[in-house]
This record gives structure tokens, sequence and C-alpha cells, in this order.
């Protein structure tokens, strides 16, 4: 299980934890906001193994919708930390917009998403999910990868929850490029890329 270590921000509680028996019928409880938290700041251990550091200006959070979910509409930052410290980090993750389901214990991250791995290759995508009980991040969707002089573009990603562990679903081209000339974009890959099938 997760366990959260300390909080810092301001946080409302809008709707107390009580029967849904209590709550008008007129009420829509998937819209119904029980959390309510700006600029919070959260470190979080599992069972003393890995540490996660969470930023975000704004929480939300449906405790009484069917699917129960904490949503970030103004973004989040996640630290990944290697043991329970936040002293050596693994990976860092960004992206403008996520919800965390909490029944299924999922993260689903959108937007302008960029993984960052401490030995510096990159990750560039629109959709990441994050799931806590297979420990495992993946994308069903174009990506594109970023490591030393290589560019890789490919469909699916996935990789261990410490982001050290990567494999590419399905590899559409690989380009090379000089530093100073290199610019972080999403495009298609260039004329000329070498085109692969699977690449780990």
């Amino acid at each position: 299980m997760v366990v959260a270590l300390s909080f810092m921000g301001s946080a409302i509680l809008l709707f107390s934890c009580e029967s849904k028996k209590e709550v008008s019928e007129d009420v829509n409880l998937e819209t119904l906001m029980t959390e309510y938290s700006e600029n919070m700041s959260i470190a979080m251990s599992e069972n003393g193994q890995k540490s996660y550091y969470f930023e975000t200006p704004l929480i939300e959070g449906y405790a009484m919708a069917k699917d129960p979910h904490k949503e970030f509409r103004k973004g989040v930052k996640i630290t990944m930390f290697d043991k329970d410290s936040l002293q050596s980090s693994s990976a860092t993750l960004v992206a403008n917009y996520a919800i965390f389901y909490e029944t299924r214990k999922l993260w689903e991250a959108k937007g302008d998403v960029v993984v960052e791995q401490v030995g510096g290759r990159k990750l560039f995508t629109s959709q990441l999910f994050w799931n806590q009980v297979t420990h495992m991040i993946y994308s069903n969707v174009d990506c594109k990868i970023v490591q030393g002089d290589q560019v890789y573009y490919c469909e699916g990603f996935e990789s261990d929850e410490q982001m050290k562990d990567w494999s590419y679903r399905k590899v559409k081209g690989v380009t090379y490029f000089e530093e100073s000339d290199f610019q972080n974009s999403t495009a298609e890959p260039e004329a000329g890329a070498v085109a692969g099938d699977e690449q780990k």
C-alpha cells in the first residue's frame, strides 16, 4: 500500500464521509466534488522500497463517484526515487493534466507528457498510464524517445515504474542528430530515417 508521509499546501474538505443514502437524490454523485486542495506537495512511500514526490497546483477529489478519482486539471510533476528517501531520484514525469483512479490505483497523464530518466533518456507523448497494481508505466499512442544522439519514434511504450527497463512496442523510425541542431518536437521521422520493428 502507498502511505502518505507529508502534506504541504492548503486543502479544503468540501464534503464529509457520510453515507450516500443521506445525499439528496437530485445531487449528481459523479460530479460532486469532495476534496479541493491547492499548491500541494506530497511525499509518498510504498513498502519502504520506493518513494515518490508529487507537486501540483490543484487537486480535486470525487470520492462519491462510481469510479472514485482525483483530478489534476492544472498539471502534475512526479519525481521517482530508488529507495525510501528523497535523495536519489531515478526519473521525473511532468504532464499538464492527470487523473488518479483510487480503486484501480491507475494514473493517466495527458497533454504534453514528458518523462526524463536520471541517465538523460527522455520520453515525449500525449498520453501515459501508470498502473500501481502491476507496477508498470505504458503508453498506447505515438511516442518519441530521445537517447544520446538517437531519436526513436514508436507506437506504444512500456517500462517498470522506476523507469529503468524500457521497451518500445512498434518502432516507426530512428533518426540521428547533433545536439546543437536538435529541438524538442514531436514531429514524425524525417525522410531517410532507419525503420525498425522492435527496440529495447
